[in-house]
């Protein structure tokens, strides 16, 4: 069993910056993938970036590309989501999920969430 959970998330201006951090649970942190997600209101939660087991590999969506950065560090059983020049759009409830397969393989565990909001 993973606990996952996520911090750093509040209102911030259009063009400013947050840092997202999810702090999980066990001693096995550095066997999952870890991933973060994003749900606007009334829309579906979609895929927002991904890192490998050893933080070597990451894919973002193409919404975020180029702004967002994905890191992790095993020492500290964390995963944080750097988020640059922030949009509007960028406005949702952000969720951390750790999954014990590949970068892009199903969900196993899903953090509880914290919003963003971006005022323009």
């Amino acid at each position: 069993q993973v606990q996952l959970v996520e911090s750093g998330g509040g209102l911030v201006q259009a063009g400013g910056s947050l840092r997202l951090s999810c702090a999980a649970s066990g001693r096995t942190f550095s066997s999952y993938s870890m991933r973060w997600f994003r749900q606007a209101p009334g829309k579906e939660r979609e895929f927002v970036a991904t890192i490998s087991r050893n933080g070597g590999s990451t894919y973002y969506a193409d919404s975020v590309k180029g702004r967002f950065t994905i890191s992790r560090d095993n020492a500290k059983n964390t995963v944080y989501l750097q988020m640059n020049s922030l949009k509007p759009e960028d406005t949702a409830v952000y969720y951390c999920a750790a999954s014990a397969g590949s970068m892009l393989s199903t969900v196993d565990y899903w953090g509880q969430g914290t919003q963003v909001t971006v005022s323009s």
